[in-house]
């Protein structure tokens, strides 16, 4: 879960009221956590955050975090300690043992399979599908993961210790485990292991190391959880596509074979292959937990026409279902993928979704529409590098002589402070008595102080002092496209302005200007966000601004150009202005 890196909603200070319920919730969830053990992990006084976040599939977890380590993490109203309360207390949860080697596959991601189990001579801990449990390695009782129990004590017994052991959730070294201080797990030595392997003596490590090799192999031949899902669903969507289209078909690994082939099918099937591809490809990179419910109309315009492969058109009108409802009805009665719920009368969402259908591929080869998006043969866009400068003006010039910096000269703020400082220690301009303030001497006094200070400020903090320098300086801005010279100007730059205007009665459009500022070509912009929003645009020239145009688009855009610029393009977020006059979800405007 946390293999990926995951987005911060909040981060809050825990409540007296809350602290005690999340006692209470661990003592109920963990009976053999004693209360000296749970007030030793959350000491009353200290303070506690509670850091709310977004993990990189979409799901809202929940983290307790003391002194910047995580404690525990909730998800889906249920609670489970991190690896840093696991290594202050190894028996609060039934362990699997493991092999080094297969850590490795832990932390990328991969849940433990049976076959990687080390089971000890007492044998394997009593658990139930579902219960939380922890990994830990030979020789070392520290767990080195947590998760989920796939099955039962005896169910494993049962499969011949074969299949999937442990779902695991959270893994040192992982994302979660970087949150905290990313302390290594202590070292542990099991005693009655350590019993055994002195009374087996060399044979017994002979065998070990035997077996050690034996499971290093299995673990490097075996594929990964991630390649085993995305096996698993590529044959998921070829079952869906055979039942969609045509049962009596077989793959053909020839192109030029599968080229003919597809000729020969009729355009309907080929749109109702193309809008299965592109309902698959939406679900499994685009749709995330926290979007829904999510209106059926949004989904397909903005994630399923986004997934179309490059010169191809999604129309729903020319495949067999005709409409998007029909489509939606026959994903959700026959394939269990969505379900689909009307939340006020006439409008369908979608209210949940199997991400572990296996019909959902886990890679696809389907290219999103930052490919579409460019046009044939078009360059690909590269964001400027953008410099804030500073010019020295003429009243500041002989501030910067020493440093042979003449009027004009333009520098960064943190060649300005390296100067203003040698220039203050060259002339010997620190404050004896207190270091924080700098004497003011003639050349100080005319370049930095006003007329009615002259007689009044006889020392000024390093802070004013430099922060007076810059504000008496020339702002300039240097821009660097990939490939070019610098451009350097005066002034600040102009962002790309988002706006909406009236037109008619009560129709609305977006306008879109200063693209080219950043090096972007409107009409290949205006082209990129016809496509997105599915809307006209058209391409108008500025009054009074010479080679420039901007971009309309019909409709309020403004949530869908702003993901197109800061997406796609790379634009950062303070070269954007006009972001806040988005309509907010639920409302209309």
């Amino acid at each position: 879960m946390f293999a990926k890196p995951f987005r911060v909603k909040s981060n809050t200070v825990i409540k007296g009221s809350d602290r005690r319920k999340l006692k209470a919730d661990l003592c109920a969830a963990f009976p053999s956590l004693s209360a000296d053990e749970l007030s030793e992990l959350l000491p009353n006084k200290e303070e506690l955050n509670v850091v709310k976040i977004y993990a990189h599939k979409g799901e809202a977890v929940t983290v307790y975090v003391l002194h910047k380590n995580p404690l525990f993490f909730e998800l889906e109203k249920r609670l489970y300690p991190t690896v840093y309360v696991l290594w202050r207390c190894p028996a609060l949860l039934p362990v699997f043992r493991t092999w080094p080697p297969v850590l490795q596959k832990l932390v990328g991601g991969a849940d433990l399979m049976l076959p990687g189990v080390v089971v000890p001579s007492c044998g394997l801990p009593e658990v139930n599908r579902g219960d939380v449990c922890a990994v830990a390695l030979v020789r070392n009782r520290s767990p080195v993961a947590v998760g989920k129990a796939a099955v039962s004590t005896s169910e494993m017994h049962n499969l011949g210790m074969k299949g999937r052991g442990v779902c695991v959730l959270h893994t040192y070294m992982d994302y979660l485990w970087a949150f905290g201080d990313k302390s290594g797990p202590p070292s542990l030595p099991d005693s009655a292991e350590s019993e055994e392997q002195g009374l087996s003596g060399d044979e017994c490590d002979v065998s070990e190391k035997e077996e050690e090799e034996e499971v290093e192999k299995r673990v490097e031949e075996q594929p990964s959880s991630g390649e085993t899902v995305a096996d698993t669903a590529c044959c998921g969507l070829e079952e869906l596509k055979l039942a969609e289209l045509e049962e009596n078909k077989c793959e053909i690994s020839n192109e030029k074979e599968e080229e003919n082939q597809d000729d020969q099918k009729t355009p309907q099937e080929v749109m109702d292959a193309l809008l299965l591809q592109c309902f698959l490809h939406a679900l499994k990179t685009k749709v995330k937990k926290s979007e829904l419910p999510l209106l059926t109309s949004t989904f397909l315009r903005i994630h399923m026409f986004s997934c179309c492969p490059n010169g191809m058109q999604l129309d729903i009108k020319k495949s067999s279902y005709k409409k998007l409802s029909k489509f939606l009805q026959v994903m959700q009665q026959q394939h269990n993928l969505v379900r689909v719920k009307a939340l006020t009368k006439g409008v369908e969402s979608i209210v949940e979704v199997d991400w572990k259908n296996p019909a959902i591929p886990e890679e696809t080869a389907v290219e999103p529409t930052v490919v579409q998006e460019c046009g044939e043969g078009e360059v690909a866009y590269h964001p400027p590098e953008i410099t804030a400068l500073y010019s020295v003006t003429a009243r500041l010039e002989p501030l910067f002589s020493d440093a042979h910096k003449r009027k004009g000269a333009t520098m960064h703020p943190a060649e300005v402070r390296s100067i203003v400082t040698e220039y203050v220690k060259k002339n010997e301009l620190v404050d004896e008595n207190n270091k924080n303030y700098v004497t003011i001497n003639p050349t100080l006094c005319d370049c930095l102080l006003e007329k009615s200070e002259y007689q009044e400020v006889e020392s000024l903090k390093w802070d004013d002092l430099f922060a007076r320098t810059l504000g008496r300086m020339q702002e300039c801005y240097q821009v660097i496209f990939p490939g070019r010279a610098p451009i350097t100007k005066k002034g600040h730059i102009e962002p790309i302005d988002i706006s909406v205007a009236s037109r008619g009665s009560n129709k609305k459009v977006t306008l879109v200007k200063n693209l080219e500022v950043y090096g972007l070509d409107p009409g290949v912009v205006a082209t990129a966000l016809q496509r997105r929003v599915q809307a006209s645009t058209v391409l108008q020239p500025i009054p009074g601004a010479k080679d420039k145009v901007l971009v309309q688009i019909q409709g309020n855009q403004i949530h869908q150009t702003g993901n197109l610029l800061l997406d796609h393009y790379q634009i950062p977020r303070k070269y954007i202005q006009g972001l806040d006059k988005a309509p907010k979800s639920g409302k209309k405007k």
